[in-house]
C-alpha cells in the first residue's frame, strides 16, 4: 500500500487531529478511519465517469496511537472494487499530501 505517513504525535496532538476531522464529518465506520473527499477536478476520467454510481472517491486516513497514515489509494465509498478503484494520480498525490499538511499547520502542530 502506497501511503502518507506520519509518526511520534503526542497524545495531545493526535486529539486536535481527531476533533478536527470529526468536526468536518469525514468518520468512518470503525474507530480512528476517516475519509477525506477527493476533488472532482483531480480524478482521473475513469472515476469522473463513475462518480454518480461509485462516489464519492475518498482518501482514507487511519489514526492509530501516535501515527497518522494517509493511503494513496482513491476508493470508492459505493462500490469496493471496480476500474474506478486506483491509486492518485501525482497531482491528486500531492494535493491531499498538502491538504494534510495545512492541516496541520493550521492546528500549530509542525512535523
Amino acid at each position: 500500500m502506497r501511503l502518507y505517513l506520519l509518526e511520534d504525535f503526542t497524545g495531545e496532538q493526535i486529539q486536535a487531529i481527531k476533533k478536527r476531522l470529526n468536526d468536518m464529518e469525514l468518520t468512518g465506520a470503525m474507530e480512528g478511519i476517516y475519509w477525506l473527499p477527493c476533488p472532482h477536478n483531480l480524478l482521473s476520467d475513469v472515476q469522473k465517469e463513475h462518480a454518480a454510481e461509485c462516489g464519492p472517491h475518498c482518501l482514507a486516513v487511519e489514526i492509530e496511537g501516535s501515527t497518522l497514515r494517509l493511503e494513496l489509494l482513491v476508493r470508492a465509498r459505493n462500490k469496493l472494487r471496480c476500474e474506478c478503484v486506483s491509486y492518485a494520480s501525482e497531482e491528486l498525490r500531492a494535493h491531499m499530501i498538502k491538504y494534510i499538511d495545512d492541516m496541520l499547520l493550521d492546528l500549530d502542530i509542525y512535523v
